[in-house]
């Protein structure tokens, strides 16, 4: 039983999470905090053909692979979606994320609006979160901060920005990140409203037949007459 569960016994279905974001909007920062309030939240490590940055760990942040590697897993069908992001390739493993939704962990994905629209079709009870910058400045800032692309790349991953932009209506929510800590308690809120969801709760007739025994007497009687 996990700590979403144990106050009340009602059993939350596990769903899993699609987060999008331009870049520079402080995806991995929010995703970060996340992962710290909710300990039965598993993150979707994603194939790339990219290669690894500074302080990433393979398995972990990604799993960096070759264009053949990657090539053979989209062909096979195990990729639950695959895009192509500033040249380079990306996609999810679906076996990771059946996997963790099986053993009763919310599954995050981050992932691009490409991955994210394949992603709201493979898992349609998927809760969707686009995180935008605060403004173009921002975002441009956050990028130069950290020191890891040119200019010519900086330009294009703000031209792309753009053009993600206009993918906002496919999402369920959206977040303004201004403030980490503000930002990462509507993150949390998102996702503790959606366990209370009615069509979430396993057990909830049941639930409700145990705590409220005269109710589940009166059924009784009505099914035996």
């Amino acid at each position: 039983m996990s700590e979403r569960d144990a106050d009340f016994r009602l059993r939350t279905r596990p769903f899993p999470i699609i987060l999008s974001a331009p870049s520079g909007a402080g995806k991995t920062s929010v995703s970060n905090e996340i992962f710290q309030r909710f300990p039965y939240l598993r993150f979707a490590v994603s194939l790339t053909t990219r290669v690894r940055r500074d302080g990433e760990v393979d398995g972990v942040d990604y799993r960096f692979v070759d264009e053949r590697t990657f090539a053979q897993a989209r062909d096979a069908g195990e990729l639950a979606e695959w895009a192509v992001v500033h040249g380079q390739q990306y996609g999810t493993p679906r076996a990771e994320v059946d996997k963790a939704l099986a053993g009763g962990y919310h599954v995050l994905l981050d992932v691009d609006v490409q991955g994210g629209t394949s992603l709201m079709e493979a898992y349609p009870g998927a809760v969707s979160i686009f995180l935008l910058p605060p403004s173009h400045g921002a975002m441009e800032a956050r990028l130069r901060a950290r020191g890891t692309d040119s200019d010519a790349a900086i330009s294009a991953r703000l031209a792309q920005a753009l053009k993600e932009l206009e993918c906002v209506s496919q999402y369920e929510y959206v977040i303004v990140n201004r403030e980490l800590d503000k930002t990462v308690e509507v993150f949390s809120r998102i996702i503790h409203a959606e366990e209370h969801r009615r069509a979430r709760r396993e057990n909830l007739e049941e639930w409700i037949d145990v705590h409220f025994p005269s109710r589940g007497a009166a059924k009784a009687i009505g099914a035996s007459s």
